[in-house]
């Protein structure tokens, strides 16, 4: 897609409005903008261009900079699955190689080259990939479980005896970047301030460098500090892999997988809640027993992947994708958002997606995400543990009260207001217990999958099975369970 005076999907086209010119969003040669005017619902932009594309289309980048999105799911596999063609090696990208992409492009910091796995190629992605991969394996799931139930539960104490709260500022953006820096092997770098940098820097703020920094500085005195003496955590496998990888190597790749986790994560959380609460489907199978909630967190992935975008993919050399002539240097997103809402593969999209795990939500071939089943863990428990916690849950606003923030990259929940009844906090070193639903309920309520009799006693029912949704308390008392098996219950929870 190079910056010629020709079309760039092979017809002649006539000029388009000026650049800068906003007029229905269009730009030089008639092409639709990502940016500005149209970028408030990409999702129905995306769909135009679909109608009249197909599933590759023509489209500009800020400054009016061309690249081309990949809305058809099979060819967005087959973007990611074909090194031999597409590489994320952006140093090769015609804009950027004939001057077009200044140094302070708004998405320069997803454009530009890093010496991280998900740029590299061949042998040296292989040697990056393993060092991370690797690292990843040593993960202990069990634990980090544990340490999501635990955050959940601090998390839902700070806000439970009000009565209300905010599901994105309260707990979708807190929860992922506890558990984040307790795998890399920071925890006490995890404070309000961490969270807001986070959250800053990937929103391109004037201040976004500023929060940056702050970030990365955290990660450096991590790579110092485990450098000098390694520990059991992420951070110190990814020093003392083989691979050898140098301290800059290892920054770069703890910020990658710190931000991208993050990122993901939050958003996944507050896309699924959203649905929980506000879907007559999800409310109406999570009540009557037919999904758990694991099922549902796949469900938003195909309905609400947490990266609306990828950049970049680019063209080693001619090819044909979508039926487009895809020239050597053109740029390509990889669009995951728009890939899943193909009508070849989902032509009815009220129907349910269960079971199906072939969304475009993690990527594919070489660059796919390392890290989804510890996103997945983290939605799966904290979702889990949040309604355990408040039954009664009900969203605070209008539906169509509630904003979005777009960008090319992704769609951001604003704020997502809920009320309950207020609860009394509890241990964050037990399972949450299921608590007793107000007399005055509404019209309806989390169920359960469990058909364990509930314990004697109200002060400590047994935790529900990992990804059933649990039974409201308040049901007649069955017979209490066996000390034993209370105990062995609680050494699961504590890791012992």
């Amino acid at each position: 897609m190079t910056p010629e005076p020709h079309s760039l999907t092979g017809t002649d086209i006539t000029p388009g409005p000026p650049p800068g010119c906003p007029a229905h969003g269009l730009g030089p040669g008639g092409l639709h903008r990502l940016y500005g005017p149209d970028s408030e619902d990409l999702g129905d932009l995306y769909e135009r261009l679909r109608e009249q594309h197909g599933a590759v289309a023509p489209v500009l980048l800020h400054d009016d900079v061309p690249m081309w999105v990949v809305l058809g799911h099979a060819e967005n596999l087959q973007l990611v699955r074909t090194p031999s063609q597409y590489t994320r090696d952006s140093r090769i990208w015609t804009p950027l190689q004939e001057g077009m992409v200044k140094p302070d492009h708004p998405l320069m910091p997803h454009i530009a080259w890093q010496p991280i796995c998900s740029h590299a190629e061949g042998d040296e992605h292989q040697r990056l990939r393993a060092a991370v991969t690797a690292a990843m394996a040593t993960i202990d799931h069990r634990s980090v479980r544990r340490h999501i139930g635990r955050y959940t539960q601090g998390l839902v104490n700070d806000f439970c005896g009000r009565g209300r709260a905010d599901l994105v500022s309260q707990f979708a953006e807190h929860l992922p970047m506890a558990v984040m820096c307790e795998i890399l092997g920071m925890s006490e770098e995890y404070n309000d301030r961490m969270v807001h940098a986070a959250r800053d820097a990937l929103k391109g703020t004037e201040t976004a460098i500023q929060s940056h920094t702050y970030v990365m500085d955290a990660l450096s005195r991590l790579t110092t500090r485990r450098r000098a003496r390694p520990e059991d955590d992420f951070t110190s496998h990814l020093i003392t892999h083989p691979a050898g990888l140098s301290d800059d190597e290892v920054r770069e790749h703890l910020r990658l997988v710190l931000f991208a986790a993050y990122e993901a994560t939050a958003n996944l959380l507050a896309n699924a809640l959203r649905m929980v609460l506000t879907e007559p489907g999800f409310r109406a199978q999570l009540n009557g027993g037919q999904m758990t909630v694991p099922e549902a967190i796949e469900q938003s992935l195909w309905d609400e992947p947490p990266f609306s975008t990828v950049f970049g993919y680019y063209a080693k050399q001619d090819a044909e994708l979508g039926g487009q002539r895809i020239r050597k240097g053109d740029g390509l997103l990889f669009a995951p958002a728009p890939g899943n809402l193909d009508p070849r593969i989902r032509p009815d999209l009220s129907a349910s997606m269960q079971g199906n795990r072939s969304h475009l939500a993690f990527g594919g071939g070489p660059h796919e995400c390392p890290g989804q089943d510890i996103g997945r863990a983290i939605a799966d428990v904290g979702v889990d543990a949040l309604l355990t916690r408040l039954p009664d849950i009900q969203l605070d606003c209008a539906e169509e009260e509630l904003r979005w923030r777009a960008s090319i990259a992704s769609r951001h929940l604003v704020a997502l207001p809920v009320r309950f009844e207020p609860k009394p906090q509890q241990d964050v070193d037990l399972p949450p217990r299921p608590m007793p639903l107000p007399p005055q309920r509404s019209n309806w309520q989390v169920g359960s999958l469990s058909s364990d009799p509930a314990p004697a006693t109200q002060q400590r029912p047994a935790a529900p099975r990992p990804g059933a949704v649990p039974e409201p308390a308040g049901t007649a008392p069955g017979p209490a369970r066996p000390r034993g098996v209370l105990r062995r219950l609680l050494r699961w929870w504590r890791g012992e």
